[in-house]
C-alpha cells in the first residue's frame, strides 16, 4: 500500500466538490441530521449509513473496532499485514468486491448502491484510473468520507494523530454512536498516555523508518503519520530533516543517519521480487548504514504496513513501537 502514497501525491483535490451527502430520508431520526466536514465537504446524514463500502483496509478496521460491521455491504480485498484480533471472522462475512485494496472500477462502485463510502486514499477515486470520482459518488448518493484528512498531497504531510480522534468522533456522530466512539477514544487516550509516561525522561532512540531498497532507499521522512508514530513511542527520526512522508533517500543520506534502530514496512503474505520480505529489507538497510548501532544489534521491527494509514491500527501500533524501542520500560 506505500507503493501507492507515489499516486497518492500526484492526485488532486479538483474531484472533491460540496454536494448532497444521502438519499433523502423517509423520515428524520433522533439525533439526526448530522453534518460534518470532510475534505472541504460539508456532508449531511438524515440517518445513519446503512449500506457502507470501504477500502483499503484500516478503513474497515475502524468501523469495526467501533462495533460497526453490520453496516458494512462490501469490503476490498486485504492480504498486506496480519488481521487485528477478532477482525478476520469478520471480514470473512463481508462480501468482497475487489480483488485488490483498491475499490472497483467505476461502474461497479456506483453499482452497489451504498450510502457511505469509507477510504483513506485519494487514489480510489482518481477517474484517469477508471474509477468513480468523489463527485460522482456524492451524486449517487454514496458520499466518501477519507481518513486522516488524507485529502490532498499538502494535507497527507500534515497528518497528527490527534486526526485519527477526530475520525472516531465524526463516525460516531455519523453512525449515531457517539457514546461509543467517545469511549474508545478515552480507551485509545488513556493508552497512548500510559505509553508517554513509561517513556517520559528516557533518551530518545534514533530510529529509521524504511520500506526497503539498496540505493536510493524507500525511506520516511520528517512529515507525516510514521514520523508521528515514531516521536509518540519516544523515538527520535533520523531523517526527520529530510522534507516528506514516503519518500527517496540516497544510500549516503541513510548511511550518515547512524539509525540506533530500524522499522521496516510488513507486508506480511506479500512476497516476490517487488516486495522483499521485512528481515531482507532490514539486511538492506544494515547494509547500507554498516557502521551504525542498529548494524551491529541487527535490531528492527517489522511494523504492519497497514498501520501506516490513517485508521484505528496506527494508534495500536505506537505502543507496539514503544515496547521496541524501550523494552525496559515495559518490563516494570
Amino acid at each position: 500500500m506505500r507503493r501507492l502514497l507515489a499516486l497518492v501525491a500526484a492526485l488532486s483535490l479538483a474531484a472533491c466538490s460540496p454536494a448532497p451527502a444521502t438519499k433523502q430520508a423517509a423520515a428524520p431520526q433522533a439525533g439526526f441530521p448530522v453534518t460534518i466536514e470532510n475534505c472541504g465537504r460539508k456532508l449531511t446524514f438524515d440517518r445513519p449509513p446503512a449500506k457502507v463500502v470501504t477500502g483499503y483496509h484500516p478503513s474497515l478496521e475502524t468501523l469495526l473496532a467501533l462495533g460497526l460491521g453490520d453496516r458494512i455491504a462490501g469490503r476490498t480485498n486485504f492480504a498486506e499485514s496480519p488481521f487485528l484480533p477478532g477482525q478476520k471472522e469478520q471480514y470473512d462475512r463481508i462480501p468482497e468486491i475487489a480483488p485488490t485494496i483498491m475499490l472497483p472500477q467505476k461502474e461497479v462502485m456506483l453499482a452497489q448502491g451504498a450510502d457511505f463510502v469509507l477510504d483513506n486514499a485519494m487514489a480510489s477515486f482518481d477517474a484517469a484510473g477508471g474509477y468513480a470520482t468523489v463527485e460522482e459518488l456524492d451524486a449517487a448518493g454514496s458520499p466518501p468520507y477519507i481518513l486522516g484528512g488524507w485529502c490532498s498531497p499538502e494535507e497527507v504531510l500534515q497528518f497528527t494523530i490527534d486526526d485519527t480522534f477526530t475520525d472516531l468522533r465524526n463516525l460516531g456522530k455519523i453512525f449515531g454512536v457517539s457514546d461509543r466512539a467517545e469511549k474508545l477514544v478515552s480507551e485509545l487516550q488513556a493508552q497512548l498516555a500510559e505509553v508517554r509516561k513509561r517513556v517520559e525522561g528516557r533518551t530518545p532512540v534514533k530510529v529509521l523508518a524504511t520500506d526497503g531498497g539498496k540505493g536510493p532507499v524507500n525511506a520516511y521522512g520528517g512529515s507525516g503519520i510514521t514520523n508521528q508514530m515514531i516521536t509518540a513511542a519516544g523515538g527520535v527520526n533520523v531523517l526527520a530533516d529530510v522534507k516528506g512522508d514516503y519518500t527517496e533517500v540516497s544510500a549516503e543520506k541513510v548511511s550518515a543517519s547512524q539509525p540506533e534502530a530500524v522499522l521496516v514496512s510488513d507486508y506480511a503474505t506479500l512476497r516476490g521480487e517487488d516486495m522483499p520480505s521485512s528481515p531482507a529489507k532490514a539486511a538492506e538497510a544494515f547494509a547500507i548504514a554498516k557502521n551504525s548501532p542498529a548494524a551491529k544489534d541487527q535490531r528492527y521491527l517489522a511494523l504492519p504496513v497497514a498501520a501506516q494509514h490513517p485508521g484505528y491500527r496506527n494508534l495500536l501500533a505506537i505502543t507496539d513501537i514503544a515496547r521496541f524501542l524501550h523494552p525496559d520500560a515495559f518490563d516494570q
